[in-house]
């Protein structure tokens, strides 16, 4: 390693940046995909890819961005696995260098159509953590999740979570909300829960589409109408709810829903591990496969573009005032509304993505999600606190299901 290319570092929060090795080349069409309108990522033959140089320059930047001692890589896409499993081989030894004096992980997020055992022993032996897209039982994933000839992609997608399960390797799933899905929250719970896995992430479809272009966008800029798999605002609450209800009287500590976690961690006054409900945002960006940064996975347009990694280094655009104003205008661009709301410290306005609905009197626009948001904190409140109250007590918060299942006295 040369000297004079190391970096310092001041900043107080680990950097996470969503690589995309292949852009967004992708074998599936899903059609809530916010990266299927990139331009030339889905033409024949062989997807574009990273370089070697640009690859390895990452890695170098990427680890020297970290303020401590420990380097998460995320590859993302578009779906990863089409760039071949050598190409990961090679990560893995530009990696090794850093090794010596750092913790370095991966995580690889992925549809699970292209999963083989040759794959699954590879991430087990390197103990990549796998995420796999899963929308829920057959009716639902395939509602949106199709291939490029219109077929579902459910079977190819529960081959892959088999063959994970087989070789032992860390997954979670991450499950798309859609105006479908949404109504049948105890059927994908169940589902979730009959194929043994225990770590879901519940991620809701906010899209708009441009008038004027007729392209999803991202932003605060213009009134968009919503696409039809967006989910409706009040049902993503009631969803919530209904998938709460089990999992508080059934499955707490046994099944981790990222969403209740990060509830939980608001009651009780720590980091919620989710940028979606942090007070700022601003340390997870997304790269590209030709070098470029911005600010976040989901502002991947050029007025949110904060360089290259050619010619910049990823601490020198993290710490940049686009990049910082960016994530403290989570903070400091909420609506009045937002701000007296009871339940801010929990949510704190969610993704600024979702904030898109005008309301008249206000500067900044209200999150869309906001009535449903609101319905689920009300919900749990009850629920939320004497789980915390277990916690503070040196007890853990599956004690909740033995205090529900206990008879009411008579009055």
């Amino acid at each position: 390693m040369n000297p004079k290319n190391i970096q310092f570092n001041p900043l107080k929060y680990p950097v996470y940046v969503s690589a995309k090795p292949a852009g967004a080349a992708c074998n599936l069409r899903c059609s809530y995909c916010y990266y299927l309108e990139k331009e030339g990522y889905h033409t024949a033959g062989t997807p574009t890819r990273m370089s070697d140089e640009l690859l390895e320059k990452f890695t170098e930047q990427y680890v020297h961005a970290q303020p401590g001692q420990q380097a998460l890589f995320t590859w993302h896409g578009g779906e990863p696995l089409l760039l071949g499993i050598d190409y990961f081989r090679k990560v893995l030894r530009y990696q090794q260098p850093y090794r010596r004096n750092r913790q370095i992980e991966n995580v690889l997020q992925t549809n699970g159509t292209l999963l083989n055992d040759e794959w699954c022993r590879f991430f087990k032996e390197n103990n990549f953590l796998i995420g796999l897209s899963l929308d829920g039982p057959e009716h639902c994933h395939d509602r949106y999740r199709t291939n490029i000839g219109g077929r579902g992609s459910f079977a190819q997608s529960m081959h892959g979570l088999e063959l994970l399960q087989k070789h032992g390797v860390d997954y979670n799933i991450l499950s798309v909300v859609n105006d479908y899905t949404v109504q049948f929250p105890t059927e994908v719970y169940r589902f979730f829960k009959s194929t043994g896995s225990k770590y879901i992430q519940f991620s809701p479809v906010v899209e708009r589409v441009d008038p004027s272009s007729g392209s999803l966008k991202a932003g605060d800029s213009f009134d968009g109408k919503r696409t039809e798999w967006s989910v409706p605002a009040l049902e993503y609450g009631r969803f919530l709810n209904e998938i709460f209800d089990e999992w508080v009287r059934k499955d707490v500590g046994e099944t981790y829903v990222i969403t209740f976690d990060a509830t939980l961690a608001g009651y009780v006054g720590t980091a919620p591990g989710v940028c979606l409900y942090a007070d700022t945002c601003g340390h997870a960006a997304a790269l590209d496969l030709n070098g470029d940064l911005y600010a976040c996975d989901h502002y991947v347009f050029p007025e949110h573009l904060l360089g290259n990694i050619r010619n910049k280094t990823i601490t020198e655009m993290m710490l940049s005032d686009q990049q910082i104003q960016f994530g403290n205008d989570k903070r400091d661009r909420l609506t009045e509304a937002c701000q007296k709301c009871t339940y801010l410290p929990l949510c704190n306005g969610e993704c600024p993505k979702n904030r898109i609905q005008h309301v008249q009197g206000e500067i900044y626009p209200q999150n869309y999600l906001c009535p449903g948001l609101k319905l689920y904190f009300r919900h749990t409140e009850p629920y939320m606190r004497l789980m915390a109250e277990e916690i503070a007590n040196k007890r853990p918060p599956a004690t909740i299901m033995q205090l529900l299942a206990r008879p009411e006295k008579n009055s």
